[in-house]
């Protein structure tokens, strides 16, 4: 690889290339800051991108001419951009992204990563996020690399050797932190409903956030638990460490801690760092739903934005708007709940902020379904769990509304009566 500064770096993107973006926690802001900076002379540059922390300018509306961004995921930086139209959302399932770039579908021109230093052998890792940036690095026609020694050498897929980076910009920057969301007595309450659905032995997939992290608090009395899961976060580090979650009772990966990348504070990238204990996968792998199923009691714990009566799941839109993306949802629902003894749960408070009931009689208009109803098995909320398998829409309408916040049953009922017109006792 040849070192370049980082505006030197910005000078492989030409007009109209396609460029990905590394994602989460590895973002290469350095990079990003210099391409952005070249606005007057690139036009029709497509940004492909999943979630991505810190900033991504080259989505500001002055640079419309120049950057266009389609996010396979949306997070806070191009959520105004999506709903102004500035930028697009591409609908798909995170297992199937590596092989969008991989068979041609999507063909890239320049990856911009973000890299540790090479060791003596010469190879650099990705660090905190392998997701579906091996397959971008090893379709580009070019990639540059944001060299950090801050960045984490992780074990599994994220390795290249230097010599397949075509230019590389040193910088000596903290990695983006995402520190644990403040707990509310809900959360709390909807860990303790969670753990008390897990099994000894089971395999956890579960997010980022106050409910993970309030699932997570409530496993100290478990055994043998493993995990299997797209991301995790510092939440997970404490049972790892008194030897709650070992892994021993996994069939893919034994004593492994399996994901596709991680995003928390220092302490989580610290722990990540040189361990052996923990393997980022590609996701193509790891999302995988018959590579999910092979684990037993694999138990899933995902979020929505809201719920319908007959258990229908939005999660990643508010109605039109567009807030955030399919992911990795329905590969671990489905996952789980093809799994000998797995549990695919749906985990969310009752309200918003605003007091308006999540649980509803129908989904909002233009809200998308990311998880349908025939896939959803557990709805947990602070008042409890509602197991919707095998049961019909009346019988779900009625578990349902049994865990909606009470000021908002009567309504609900109304609602099913109007629906259904009875509902069984």
């Amino acid at each position: 690889m040849r070192i370049v500064t980082a505006e030197e770096a910005a000078h492989v993107v030409r007009s109209r290339d396609r460029v990905w973006v590394h994602a989460a926690a590895a973002s290469p802001q350095r990079l990003l800051a210099a391409l952005t900076a070249r606005h007057a002379e690139l036009q029709g540059v497509e940004i492909i991108q999943l979630h991505t922390e810190g900033a991504a300018p080259y989505a500001d509306a002055r640079y419309a001419r120049s950057f266009h961004t389609s996010a396979l995921f949306v997070g806070p930086n191009v959520r105004e951009a999506v709903a102004q139209g500035q930028a697009d959302y591409v609908p798909i399932f995170l297992s199937e992204v590596p092989n969008l770039l991989r068979s041609g579908a999507l063909p890239l021109d320049v990856a911009l990563v973000q890299v540790s230093p090479p060791d003596a052998h010469g190879f650099c890792s990705l660090g905190v996020s392998v997701e579906a940036t091996c397959a971008a690095v090893q379709n580009a026609r070019t990639v540059v690399a944001q060299v950090n020694p801050n960045m984490p050498r992780t074990h599994g897929d994220g390795l290249l050797h230097e010599s397949d980076i075509g230019l590389a910009v040193e910088v000596d920057d903290p990695i983006p932190e995402v520190p644990p969301a403040p707990m509310s007595d809900e959360a709390r309450a909807i860990g303790i409903h969670c753990a008390a659905l897990i099994e000894d032995g089971a395999t956890l997939q579960m997010g980022i956030g106050a409910i993970p992290d309030a699932v997570l608090s409530a496993l100290h009395d478990h055994r043998e638990l493993g995990i299997h899961t797209e991301m995790f976060s510092d939440g997970a580090i404490d049972l790892i460490e008194e030897g709650i979650i070992t892994g021993a009772r996994k069939s893919t990966h034994p004593g492994k801690v399996v994901a596709s990348f991680v995003m928390g504070t220092r302490r989580l990238y610290d722990f990540v760092d040189d361990n052996p204990l923990v393997a980022l996968l590609d996701a193509a792998y790891v999302n995988d739903t018959a590579v999910i199923r092979r684990n037993p009691r694999t138990t899933a714990i995902n979020s929505a934005v809201e719920v319908d009566l007959t258990g229908q799941v939005c999660a990643d839109s508010i109605g039109t708007r567009q807030y955030s993306g399919v992911g990795g949802q329905m590969d671990f629902i489905r996952g789980a709940s093809l799994s000998e003894g797995g549990k695919p749960i749906i985990a969310l408070p009752s309200t918003t902020s605003a007091g308006e009931s999540r649980i509803v009689p129908f989904l909002k208009p233009g809200a998308g379904v990311v998880t349908t109803r025939a896939h959803v098995h557990y709805v947990v909320t602070e008042y409890g769990t509602a197991n919707l398998y095998g049961k019909t829409l009346r019988q779900r309408a009625r578990a349902l509304i049994g865990i909606a916040h009470p000021e908002h049953r009567e309504a609900l009922t109304k609602a099913a009566y109007e629906r259904f017109h009875r509902l069984p006792a």
